[in-house]
């Protein structure tokens, strides 16, 4: 990571880069934080028992699947000093609770599966939980609190990762379910200040991760990429500035939607977006269990890329490509704001040419093939940790569970 990349985005910096000691304390508090957003699940739903869907898990597995997989690819793991040269199938002791692999492996276990296995009870599941916890500090300790190399921290580094994307799946999927969660934490930002345009000169961008330190696979091989000069917003959009699509009719109007999305408004019979409905006091926000008045000022979120396209094409806009968002987040930071809600780009999710796999070989690799979309930046649900702008997350473009929303670019000639 570069100098400029420490120092406009520290935390992201820490995970990233950061020693033992910074690791073993970003360790802690991902985990107090897992626990008590699922207290927060308990008060919500005393069963835990939710409904099978796609996008949902029970959520004791996601529970005892976050203790397992530290445990996996730290304690069980032979292999583990050796970083992404680590042999993923070297063989390994058995799991601290009997047949824990056949409860929790992503891999294997089948997600409509997960409903039927005989999972342990939640006291039973944090036991589990705080004996991985101190067996991976017991590992973490051994190497030193001033410990920066990086294959020796590549797993620790990886299951912090890992936790925090359960924890903000776990709070987009209480979301979905219309469960409380209330803590001022996860809240999305007001968005007061003018949403400007950036321009940026044409230019050879390197898009991709390109230095010491933790990256997904996915990030690394970085390419040398030639953009044209092109203008972006500052920041996403809000809801002020969607709303007049929806009021225009735009969900009714299939020349703003291109054939996917067509596909989709036919399939989900949308009129507006995802926990949004108008009442007779204006438009209201289904959140934390109840409706609220809608804050037009807040982002715009949980949108399909689709729904993001269609308000492109009838403002006469478009999605920023990854390579241009990128550039622009690391060549203008001051004036680029990002981490309000995951932003959709015009990029499918695909290798960078030489793409080699890491351990976690299920990572990146079954999503490439032009199934996903590319998103960059991160949300108000995501640890601060996560929210580094050469970060690709990557969802189908029809998901609008996740906090997802948008920035635009002016087309050529505009």
């Amino acid at each position: 990571m570069s100098i400029h990349d420490r120092l406009h985005h520290p935390e992201a910096a820490l995970l990233r880069q950061g020693d033992a000691a910074a690791l073993g304390a970003a360790l802690a508090a991902s985990r107090a934080d897992t626990l008590a957003t699922f207290e927060a699940w308990r008060r919500a739903l005393p069963e835990l028992a939710v409904p099978l869907r796609d996008a949902l898990n029970p959520p004791l597995w996601e529970l005892g699947h976050i203790g397992w997989f530290e445990a996996f690819w730290l304690a069980r793991n032979p292999e583990r000093h050796r970083g992404v040269a680590a042999d993923p199938e070297a063989p390994r002791p058995d799991s601290l609770r009997p047949g824990g692999d056949a409860l929790y492996n992503s891999s294997r276990v089948p997600h409509d599966s997960r409903w039927a296995l005989p999972l342990p009870d939640a006291s039973a599941t944090l036991d589990d939980l705080a004996r991985q916890r101190a067996q991976t500090q017991g590992l973490l300790a051994q190497l030193g609190p001033g410990c920066r190399d990086d294959a020796a921290l590549y797993f620790f580094r990886l299951a912090l990762a890992h936790e925090d994307m359960h924890h903000e799946a776990a709070l987009y999927m209480a979301q979905s379910l219309g469960l409380p969660m209330a803590d001022v934490r996860w809240q999305a930002a007001r968005l007061r200040l003018p949403r400007q345009p950036i321009r940026m000169a044409a230019q050879r961008w390197r898009l991709g991760w390109a230095g010491p330190g933790f990256a997904f696979d996915n990030e690394l091989q970085a390419q040398e990429r030639e953009l044209d000069g092109f203008e972006i917003d500052s920041r996403v959009l809000t809801w002020a500035e969607f709303l007049p699509f929806v009021e225009a009719g735009g969900y009714r109007q299939p020349q703003w939607w291109d054939e996917a999305g067509r596909a989709w408004l036919r399939g989900s019979a949308a009129e507006a977006p995802r926990y949004l409905r108008c009442a007779g006091s204006g438009w209201q926000q289904w959140r934390h269990g109840a409706w609220r008045a809608l804050p037009a000022d807040e982002p715009a979120c949980h949108l399909t890329c689709f729904e993001a396209e269609a308000w492109c094409a009838w403002a006469g806009r478009r999605l920023p490509t990854e390579a241009e968002w990128e550039c622009a987040a690391l060549g203008a930071p001051q004036r680029f704001r990002h981490g309000d809600v995951w932003e959709w780009t015009a990029s499918n999710f695909e290798p960078f040419a030489g793409f080699e796999r890491h351990p976690y070989r299920d990572y990146s690799a079954p999503w490439f093939g032009g199934s996903r979309r590319v998103l960059r930046g991160g949300s108000f649900m995501t640890q601060p940790r996560l929210r580094h702008p050469r970060y690709r997350n990557f969802f189908p473009p029809g998901r609008s569970d996740v906090p997802a929303g948008f920035r635009t670019c002016a087309r050529q000639g505009d």
